[in-house]
């Protein structure tokens, strides 16, 4: 599970301004990193001017999962990432990010903002706490010890069943072997009474 970007944008009339981005391109070579970058930008704004206000959706581009909410009031907010991440742990944390920022930058600022004049430094944070759900979000690690849990349970399960199968085996050897002891006690007992010594 990886997060590549994280933006907050507002959604004008004609198009998609860009408020504030974090990106961890990290894991694309020297060269790419730019290129990749951009991409997520334009991605970003391009999902944006797409969605209705008031809406959530997740899109899929290329290899990417691209998860995008916009209020009601026109601010928006993007989380690109790898197709295994959980998009409930992505809205959750779009919810965060964009409720922390509407509260920290005036609403005025919106429309003719950019990164470098917005004054919200929560991006970068959020976006390494975020790279693994299970610490960041209380829920996600529960679900996981949950799934942990049911894991475990199963295994022991089949062990049991198995255990069992091999019981009715033993049993029925036993059987049979009780059976084999009675014919040979018979014909012992046979052999012994014409062997009777004086």
């Amino acid at each position: 599970m990886k997060l590549y970007s994280l933006s907050v944008l507002y959604k004008g009339y004609a198009k998609a301004v860009l408020l504030k981005a974090a990106y961890d391109v990290s894991s694309f070579s020297f060269f790419q990193r730019s290129s990749v970058q951009e991409f997520m930008a334009s991605t970003s704004q391009l999902i944006v001017e797409c969605s209705l206000k008031g809406s959530k959706a997740s899109t899929k581009e290329q290899e990417y999962l691209c998860h995008v909410y916009v209020t009601n009031d026109s601010l928006a907010g993007v989380v690109i990432a790898d197709s295994e991440y959980s998009s409930w742990v992505a809205f959750t944390l779009l919810e965060k990010v964009l409720d922390e920022f509407s509260k920290q930058v005036d609403r005025i600022d919106w429309p003719v903002g950019s990164p470098g004049t917005s004054q919200y430094a929560g991006l970068d944070g959020h976006l390494s706490r975020y790279q693994n759900p299970r610490e960041a979000h209380p829920m996600t690690k529960v679900q996981a010890e949950l799934d942990e849990t049911k894991i475990i349970l199963q295994n022991t399960t089949e062990s049991l069943l198995e255990r069992g199968g091999k019981l009715d085996d033993l049993v029925s050897k036993s059987e049979a072997l009780g059976i084999q002891f009675k014919a040979f006690y018979k014909t012992a007992r046979k052999q012994n009474s014409c062997c009777v010594i004086m």
